[in-house]
């Protein structure tokens, strides 16, 4: 068997795990201890992120023709590839809140909804909270909005859709 044909069910395995992802995060793990590496695994897999070791020629050509090619140039020594199909911002955040106690891990760069960013960026991405989060605060901002003002919407909306209504009988 030639060696194309071995290394062909990896790239697969990569482009699948990257079809439909929001976003990929290169690290360099270099110098991680086997507990820090296991903790790190936990936490992605709990997010719901792929993690993975690969080599990098494999994953060049797993990114060929996507949005992911745009890190081609930050593979270089050995690195491993977070991916999310779910939450764009959890490998950053994830990764990034891990390397303030593990220093050995190194943030390249990622890809983040099509657009690249480096590791400045990917630092500045890891700051934006889960959905889940974002969520909790607008309904908590909604649940501090005055009742007066919450019967103002709902009778304008009331209104609006009364309106729409009357429109549509007269056509």
């Amino acid at each position: 068997m030639a060696k194309v044909e071995l290394k062909q069910p990896i790239v697969q395995a990569i482009v699948e795990d990257l079809t439909d992802a929001q976003s990929a995060v290169i690290v360099n793990y270099c110098g991680l201890t086997v507990a820090q590496d296991t903790e790190l695994r936990k936490q992605l897999r709990e997010a719901g992120v792929i993690y993975k070791v690969c080599k990098n020629t494999m994953m060049k050509r797993a990114f060929e023709g996507t949005d992911f090619a745009q890190l081609d140039e930050y593979l270089e020594g050995p690195n491993a590839i977070a991916i999310s199909k779910e939450d764009a911002t959890a490998p950053a955040r994830i990764i990034c809140d891990f390397a303030k106690k593990a220093e050995a891990l190194e943030v390249k760069a990622g890809v983040v909804e099509g657009s690249v960013y480096d590791a400045a960026g990917i630092q500045e991405l890891s700051k934006i909270p889960s959905r889940e989060v974002l969520l909790s605060k607008l309904l908590e901002a909604y649940s501090l909005l005055s009742p007066t003002l919450l019967v103002f919407l709902t009778r304008s909306q009331n209104r609006v859709m009364l309106r729409q209504k009357l429109k549509q009988k007269h056509r």
